[in-house]
């Protein structure tokens, strides 16, 4: 669910274009090189700066959900290799690409791949072999707009890749809150717009809430937030510094180069 916009920034390499309608990106500076369709839903800077603020340890089991092409899991897993991921997509030719991705960067034992719709039914989730309170981290770019508040792109996985139904939102949360191990971390990223219903819905659920806002300038407002919280604490809601992404030249501060190119983490600290 990340940001078609930002697909030729310096965050990544030009996409080199392939057989069959895809392009070979690098991230992380070439450290991660990843498989993804031309056209339609693509993974972008959100899921590096996902990645980023996933404070994980080794030996750790992470939900990536709503994957794509798994681009957050690599790139978490760049940075810390002794992890498992377990990687979440509703659609079948992004699942195929995450699979082959997660190969494609030495990672298939680390990564494995389902195929499920988030919000379908308890009994069909548990078919697919996920594990209810199985995972100390769970990670998220949720679609980031409303049904009926953009007009829906015309490509039908970019189409549900950035466009949530009715009560789509409350039911990725259900979830969230249904396979994270007790004490587990949640950790997401949106757009500013939806921080009141989020943290409406992670009430009772997930609490120590950190807000990390991400600024494309300085002086300007935050066009993405990540929040991060633990599943059943009562701390409240913590709003920190966050990042300032672009000088006024237009290119990225040193910090955000840290990140995007270097894979340093964000240490939001929940």
């Amino acid at each position: 669910m990340s940001s078609p916009t930002s697909t030729r920034s310096r965050r990544k390499s030009p996409g080199r274009t392939e057989a069959g309608g895809t392009t070979v990106d690098l991230f992380l500076g070439g450290r991660i090189s990843v498989v993804q369709p031309q056209a339609g839903h693509r993974a972008g800077s959100d899921a590096v700066w996902l990645a980023a603020a996933v404070e994980a340890e080794a030996g750790e089991h992470v939900l990536d959900v709503g994957a794509g092409v798994g681009v957050a899991g690599l790139c978490l897993l760049a940075r810390e290799p002794k992890l498992r991921v377990t990687a979440v997509e509703i659609d079948p030719g992004l699942c195929a690409m995450a699979a082959a991705n997660a190969a494609r960067n030495g990672l298939a034992e680390s990564v494995g791949v389902i195929e499920a719709d988030v919000t379908g039914p308890a009994k069909a989730l548990d078919a697919k072999g996920l594990i209810r309170e199985g995972y100390d981290q769970v990670i998220a770019n949720p679609p980031y707009h409303a049904l009926g508040s953009v007009r829906p792109a015309p490509d039908l996985a970019r189409a549900s890749a950035h466009v949530m139904g009715d009560g789509g939102l409350e039911a990725w949360v259900r979830f969230f809150a249904a396979f994270a191990a007790p004490k587990g971390r949640l950790t997401l990223i949106h757009r500013p717009e939806s921080l009141s219903l989020l943290l409406a819905l992670l009430e009772r659920r997930f609490g120590d809430i950190a807000i990390f806002p991400l600024f494309p300038r300085a002086g300007q407002a935050a066009t993405r937030i990540i929040l991060q919280g633990r599943k059943g604490s009562r701390g409240g809601v913590l709003i920190l510094p966050g990042l300032v992404l672009h000088e006024a030249s237009g290119r990225y501060t040193d910090a955000a180069e840290a990140v995007l190119r270097g894979g340093e983490a964000l240490r939001i600290g929940v």
